[in-house]
């Protein structure tokens, strides 16, 4: 017989047993337990391991945008089981649908980025409340590059009863990192064809600058007579530009010569001058009447502009022998001539309304003036005298009129000029292209 101490050690013992046995039991199992979860998170990590290097191959290989996309769509519904894809992208601050999956053309239609997605500014799950016309979605995605929005990404599910976690929550920041490789690929891949059309268009400007130059007539192009010094100045505001000016040996001592203006600037204007400079070369000769090569050339200009652009000429003939200066001023900035001997700054305004502003030009008067010996012309472009400053136009015209207005050569003006331009580029005042052209009489 046990005794009643004896009982209560077996008691004791037996239970302390039980306990280690459940404990065994129970931290075998939760050993398993944890082996297993392990196991399952190495190959969840492995598997999106793999999905990004399959991704980062594919972004290598340098696939168009639509393969890309395609492979995005095919990722994400696949692998991943996300039902619902939407893509905005934003190129020049307008926003695209880029991609659209599993997504019904009313619920494209019923979405605005500007008013619904831009208030999102971080990774956002709206599946409990979802904006009214964002109900089909579980997921908002935002992609910034330098804290600027270039786009958006949605994502949901279509099987709404599905058991266990969404695919769309469960993969949600994966589906996050995918995202934003392929849109900064896709930016990436547009700034670097900018970047080839911006070089294309650089050799182009070149090209285009290189045979206007060509056009504008150089030092050695210039008349050269004793009595006559004339001195310019060219400086297109993008390479190419609008603004001309000519000198043509009309006879023995008469010199035609022009300055003048397209309306616009660019390749546009540029073409429009090329176009008028031969023109003018075939139109200007000493036995044409000023007013009927006015009409001619506002005829040309008809023709090739189409009512598109005009252009501003100063055009004038100059005898050496008799110092009489004959011109039309076709709607251009007066030039300026100084008289020192008189004190006078005359500027040479009759004329006509400019080149190409309507079909026929109904008056043109013609201004004829003497020259006096001394006496300076310089006729400019307004692009001279037409400074930007903040929001404000200015008018440098004071200055330009000081500076024709010295004891100074015609020569040295000019040179003056120049400074004075070079201070307004560093100020960048000057927004047109410029011409002048200097003429000293002697």
């Amino acid at each position: 017989m046990f005794k009643s101490d004896d009982l209560s050690m077996i008691c004791y013992l037996t239970t302390y047993i039980f306990f280690v046995n459940l404990v065994c039991r129970r931290t075998g199992k939760r050993v398993i337990m944890i082996t297993h979860t392990r196991k399952r998170r190495i190959r969840l990590y492995k598997d999106r391991l793999n999905i990004l290097l399959d991704l980062a191959q594919t972004i290598n290989e340098d696939h168009n945008i639509e393969d890309l996309l395609s492979e995005f769509e095919i990722l994400l519904r696949e692998e991943l089981d996300v039902g619902k894809i939407l893509v905005y992208t934003n190129t020049e601050g307008v926003w695209s649908n880029l991609l659209n999956s599993g997504v019904t053309p009313e619920e494209v239609a019923g979405i605005d980025v500007e008013r619904d997605l831009t208030v999102f500014k971080g990774i956002e799950n709206i599946t409990l409340s979802p904006p009214e016309n964002l109900k089909g979605f579980d997921a908002i995605i935002p992609l910034f590059h330098r804290f600027k929005a270039i786009g958006y990404v949605l994502i949901g599910d279509v099987e709404e009863e599905q058991q266990g976690i969404s695919p769309t929550i469960k993969h949600l920041k994966l589906i996050q990192i995918i995202s934003n490789l392929i849109i900064v690929f896709i930016e990436n891949k547009r700034m670097h064809a900018e970047l080839l059309e911006q070089q294309v268009m650089k050799k182009e400007l070149e090209l285009a600058s290189r045979i206007q130059n060509q056009l504008i007539p150089g030092p050695a192009d210039l008349p050269q007579h004793r009595k006559l010094a004339i001195h310019t100045l060219y400086h297109p505001h993008y390479g190419v530009g609008g603004d001309y000016y000519d000198f043509v040996k009309l006879s023995r001592n008469t010199i035609g010569f022009c300055v003048a203006d397209v309306s616009g600037k660019g390749i546009s204007a540029a073409l429009l001058m090329s176009n008028f400079q031969a023109v003018i070369r075939s139109a200007f000769t000493s036995r044409v009447k000023m007013k009927k090569l006015i009409h001619q050339l506002n005829k040309r200009v008809n023709e090739s502009a189409n009512s598109e652009k005009f252009i501003t000429i100063f055009i004038g003939k100059y005898n050496i022998l008799t110092r009489r200066l004959s011109y039309v001023n076709a709607g251009h900035l007066p030039p300026l001539l100084f008289e020192p001997q008189k004190g006078h700054l005359i500027s040479l305004d009759k004329g006509c309304i400019g080149l190409g502003m309507l079909d026929t030009i109904p008056v043109i008067e013609t201004g004829r003036v003497t020259v006096s010996r001394g006496s300076k012309l310089l006729a400019f472009t307004d692009g001279l005298v037409e400074l930007e400053r903040g929001d404000e136009i200015t008018s440098g015209l004071n200055a330009v009129e000081k500076i024709i207005s010295n004891s100074q050569s015609i020569d040295t003006n000019i040179e003056e000029i120049r400074k004075f331009i070079s201070k307004h580029v560093e100020r960048q005042s000057i927004f047109d292209d410029i011409s002048v052209v200097g003429m000293g009489f002697y």
